[in-house]
């Protein structure tokens, strides 16, 4: 039987660490320094040249760097853009190559969504558990052949996972140096039909693969983000002229409103969306039903890695939620109290502010089933008006998505181009 919060491992902070420091990466000149082996473990992106004008800092996101900050647009400006025009972001999700007979087969075992239902030019969210039912982390995979595939997936090791798995099979799994770009927001098409060298593709719906040409290189691109808007994404091999296809999307993409961004731009977009981030909002602690992904787990296409802890918890109800708090940014952590005992109930998972609904908006995690929408908790915050004052605020809970709750804006069902601010009823 899984316990998700019972005698599970938790990553809070060390107490003794200053909440008053943040840790980055800097880039620094190269010229004359040795050699350093250990910079193995932050790898650039090949188009990071992109971001060296505007002061980045940078996080580590599977062993690769990715801009945690760029100091040419706020996390507010970066937020409109992505709502309203059309952005870059450059990103750490690693894509790994599944190739072989039985490709399909060890993606069965490790994924619990079935893959045989996902055709050649398709791309599929999937996410993998451990034996005990607890997540190891998701992301796209795209079915490039019968017996080849790609999944970029997010913070994790999976690799190792997916050998483990692979051992009486005739599967190779490979790191293939592919890296992932986005271009997101409402003009994203437009500026994909202005930088391919040819038509726009003849099929090319929510969650569709294509190979096009960009700049006489062949890639392959993908209706699919991490932003809930209208957006695609690039996938840069390392056989191709990668400076050339990012510098034409984003001189091209510039005509249209683009701006090149860090992670700033998706957090308090991607919380509206009720996108997961995997480390922060699941981690190896909670099931895919703690977190509202249990709809995902497919327990009719044979056995996968957890299906047994699985179905044992399959009827425990949803424990993840969204939050809104007026006039405040939620910290992280374990901060959220009952009102009515002052007993700390669950963890702030992931918080930001969003211009659009004038409030801080977050995804939180509770102990137990016993609260969900519209009920009111204590949560230690950073006040929008002092931002070196913590004060305690409310916190209203609600169900996620906060916007857009049938995911029509991806799908290019709905235009919605927001003027700020949204006043909530």
């Amino acid at each position: 039987m899984f316990d998700g919060h019972h005698g599970a491992m938790t990553f809070d902070t060390a107490v003794s660490v200053p909440s008053s420091l943040r840790f980055v990466v800097h880039p620094l000149p190269a010229a004359g320094v040795r050699p350093n082996e250990l910079a193995r473990t932050m790898i650039p992106h090949p188009l990071m040249y992109q971001e060296l004008a505007h002061n980045p800092e940078y996080t580590l996101y599977n062993g690769r760097l990715t801009p945690a900050f760029l100091d040419h647009a706020t996390a507010d400006e970066m937020y409109w853009k992505v709502r309203r025009e059309v952005i870059l972001r450059h990103t750490g999700e690693l894509p790994l190559e599944i190739v072989g007979p039985d490709a399909e087969a060890l993606l069965q075992r490790v994924f619990t969504r079935d893959v045989s239902t996902v055709r050649v030019g398709r791309c599929s969210y999937q996410f993998a558990c451990y034996h005990d039912g607890g997540m190891i982390t998701d992301g796209v995979l795209v079915r490039l052949a019968a017996d080849r595939f790609w999944f970029g997936q997010a913070d994790g090791d999976l690799y190792s996972w997916f050998r483990a798995h692979a051992l009486d099979l005739d599967v190779q799994v490979l790191n293939p140096d592919v890296w992932i770009s986005q271009v997101q927001g409402p003009r994203s098409l437009e500026v994909l039909e202005a930088v391919i060298d040819g038509p726009m593709p003849e099929r090319f719906n929510y969650f569709d693969m294509a190979e096009v040409s960009i700049a006489g290189q062949s890639i392959i691109i993908t209706r699919t983000g991490f932003s809930n808007e209208l957006g695609w994404e690039f996938y840069l091999a390392p056989d191709i002229d990668a400076a050339a296809v990012g510098d034409r999307i984003l001189s091209v993409g510039e005509e249209f409103g683009m701006i090149i961004t860090s992670a700033d731009v998706f957090r308090a977009r991607r919380i509206e969306a009720g996108l997961l981030n995997a480390g922060s909002d699941f981690d190896m602690t909670t099931t895919p039903f703690d977190v509202g992904l249990g709809g995902m787990v497919d327990f009719d296409k044979g056995d996968f890695s957890g299906r047994t802890a699985l179905h044992a918890v399959s009827d425990t109800p949803c424990r993840t939620w969204g939050m809104r708090v007026a006039d405040g940014v939620a910290h992280l952590g374990r901060v959220l109290v009952s009102r009515s005992t002052g007993d700390i109930i669950g963890r702030v998972c992931s918080s930001g502010w969003s211009p659009f609904q004038s409030s801080g908006v977050a995804i939180v995690r509770f102990d137990s089933t016993d609260y969900g929408p519209d009920d009111i908790v204590g949560v230690a915050c950073i006040d929008t008006t002092d931002t070196t004052d913590t004060t305690d605020h409310d916190g209203v809970i609600c169900t996620l998505p906060m916007i857009d709750p049938d995911r029509l804006i991806p799908r290019g069902k709905l235009v919605d181009i927001p003027q700020p601010p949204l006043t909530l009823a």
